[in-house]
């Protein structure tokens, strides 16, 4: 039988029971990886009840630094009766199934293309561990240990792990690296190890760091200069609020009274949470907000009224799959049109889409940059896969000379030596983006009332049509301006001049390029286009005119960002070829890499489009 053979280049993914401990046993095994200076990337999926349900651990082993998901699984670790016949069918031919053998396999689900490895983990762990709890937990470490041996992973790797997950802790220690040695030891007598996909030690990581999205979001908003947090609890957000809450208590302490320089309030729902973020910008404070879909449709008036009041406002959302509670656990690209014309009536907003936690850091410390300056809600859109997943980032750095961009506020000097009236929405600079004033700047010029009704352009309230349109057309105006304020698309072209084009965004980067780079070896060159930001700007109108052929790589169902694309660029859908992923796993780039060649190849471009039908714009 043929058997998988791979050095540094593999993907092992563990099946589950959600609530046993599993996940910090298969994150030690992501370390240990790490910590051999390869490149790692693993993707829990898991489910949103607490305790019972199958979850599965992806890790993707990439000497060669690919992050995305390859698609096809070289190993599997089946922990999970219930899910085991399918997690048995999804070992690509030639690879390996590691079970606990403690009971017999079940002979029907016996492949003869793939190669089983069993291990009595149970029966290990009962006859060294008394402890029922341990015995379960327990069983998880063992098989870690057996992976050691089974991969070849230094096993003085593993102890230093465990060492420091306990550091403190010297009496939990010592049974973990028993069950570690008992796993070792086990496979190491039974099987012929390393089997054929395996590591080698290298230096293929340099200083690269292991964060989260969320938490690297976080300390963004530390940096990024905010002091107010208001949010309503909601999966997977919640752990950038978490994760702001942490970096507060060390750097927002006062050194000399030892006060706090924050406030973080966790609002009775999404709405009061966003009226408090609006409320504290406009006083002033930098202030955010976190939520997810769900939380997106309740805010959504709110937006509208900061948009129409011009008031700075900072929302993190991490998508999740919808729709209503769709699979709050899983991952999505599923609200940008939900985000970019949230409210009713004429409204747009500013979008962020970061790729990497570095990005998720730094959009958005600028994002309070670009909300002040901009003064309307600034919104960063990133995901379950990218804010939850602990993913390899270059480390995160911050110019300590960098000042703040504040916008147009007017001070009380200023104020006294206006000649005439403060108008708080007079266009003086012909960019669309009046003056402001903080309240209490002055005793009484500056001093305003602004609703979420028409006024005019001294913020006196009026239903005077022509008014009106005069202010939702200076609204356009900022808007064109908002074009060179949003970080820019990343072009990547490629060695020759190429007539495919590639666009794509958010966590859809990794995957999208390991699939041109495969396509390149092939001889097919693709120029790709990363989208960072919304409103688009001429960048990316050319790189559409300039392909004969552009495909649109996106994790939805119903083509958001082309949707969004045809509107805002004023071009045929049919200019467009969506490649969609939508089943709440990150897309992979074997999917990407096949269906660029259907096209390619000539095989299927009119079946691709009758699968997305888009009226032609008019």
């Amino acid at each position: 039988m043929k058997r998988i053979e791979a050095v540094n280049d593999f993907v092992i993914k563990f099946a589950n029971v959600n609530g046993t401990g599993s996940a910090s046993a298969n994150n030690m095994f992501a370390k240990a990886v790490f910590r051999m200076g390869l490149p790692v990337s693993p993707k829990n999926i898991f489910p949103s009840n607490i305790q019972g349900l199958p979850t599965w651990y992806e890790v993707r082993v990439s000497e060669k630094g690919y992050l995305g998901r390859r698609g096809g699984i070289d190993m599997m670790v089946g922990m999970n009766a219930q899910s085991m016949a399918k997690d048995i069918q999804e070992v690509d031919s030639g690879g390996y199934f590691f079970y606990d053998s403690s009971k017999p396999l079940d002979l029907r689900l016996i492949r003869n293309d793939i190669h089983f490895i069993g291990v009595p983990l149970k029966d290990l762990c009962q006859r060294e561990f008394t402890d029922a709890r341990q015995q379960q937990l327990f069983r998880n470490v063992i098989y870690v240990g057996a992976l050691a041996a089974l991969l070849d992973i230094e096993f003085d790797v593993l102890t230093g792990l465990v060492s420091d997950q306990f550091r403190g802790k010297e009496k939990l220690i010592t049974p973990n690296v028993r069950a570690l040695e008992l796993g070792y030891y086990y496979a190491s007598e039974h099987y012929a190890c390393p089997l054929g996909i395996r590591l080698e030690r290298r230096d293929a990581v340099g200083d690269q760091i292991l964060i989260d999205g969320n938490t690297a979001a976080g300390l963004g908003a530390i940096y990024g200069g905010a002091t107010v947090a208001a949010w309503y609890p909601i999966t997977p957000s919640t752990s950038v609020v978490d994760g702001f809450d942490k970096y507060c208590k060390r750097l927002r302490i006062d050194p000399g009274s030892g006060n706090k320089n924050y406030a973080i309030v966790q609002a009775e729902d999404e709405l009061a949470a966003i009226g408090m973020v609006i409320g504290a910008s406009w006083n002033g404070a930098r202030a955010f907000t976190a939520t997810s879909g769900p939380g997106i449709s309740l805010m959504s008036e709110f937006l509208g009224l900061a948009y129409f009041a011009e008031i700075p406002t900072v929302l993190i959302d991490v998508q999740r799959a919808g729709p209503s509670t769709g699979m709050p656990t899983r991952t999505q690209q599923s609200d940008i049109l939900a985000c970019a014309y949230a409210s009713h009536g004429d409204t747009k907003h500013v979008l962020l889409f970061p790729s990497t936690p570095r990005e998720c850091f730094e959009m958005t410390a600028q994002a309070f940059d670009l909300a002040e300056t901009l003064q309307t809600p600034v919104i960063m859109l990133t995901d379950l896969d990218l804010g939850m997943n602990d993913t390899m980032s270059s480390p995160l750095i911050w110019d300590d000379k960098r000042e703040y961009q504040r916008g147009k506020v007017f001070n009380e000097a200023q104020l006294e030596a206006m000649n005439g009236r403060f108008g708080r929405y007079l266009d003086i600079d012909g960019d669309g983006i009046p003056y402001r004033t903080y309240p209490g700047a002055h005793p009484s010029k500056g001093a305003f009332f602004t609703r979420g009704t028409s006024r005019d352009e001294y913020a006196v309230y009026t239903e005077d049509g022509e008014a009106y349109e005069k202010n939702m057309q200076r609204l356009l105006k900022k808007w064109d301006t908002a074009k060179q304020c949003v970080p820019a698309p990343e072009l990547i072209k490629a060695s020759k001049g190429s007539a495919i084009g590639v666009i794509h965004f958010g966590t859809s980067r990794d995957a999208t390029l390991e699939a041109v780079d495969s396509l390149k070896a092939e001889g097919v060159a693709i120029d790709t286009l990363r989208l960072r930001g919304f409103p688009f700007n001429k960048t990316v109108d050319a790189f559409i005119e300039d392909h004969d052929t552009v495909f649109l790589v996106e994790q939805n169902r119903d083509a958001q960002m082309r949707t969004l694309l045809v509107n805002e660029c004023l071009i045929s859908p049919r200019q467009l070829i969506p490649i969609l992923n939508y089943n709440g796993t990150p897309i992979t780039a074997k999917q990407i890499r096949e269906a660029i060649l259907q096209v390619v190849r000539g095989d299927n471009i009119r079946s691709l489009r009758k699968q997305h039908p888009v009226k032609e714009s008019v």
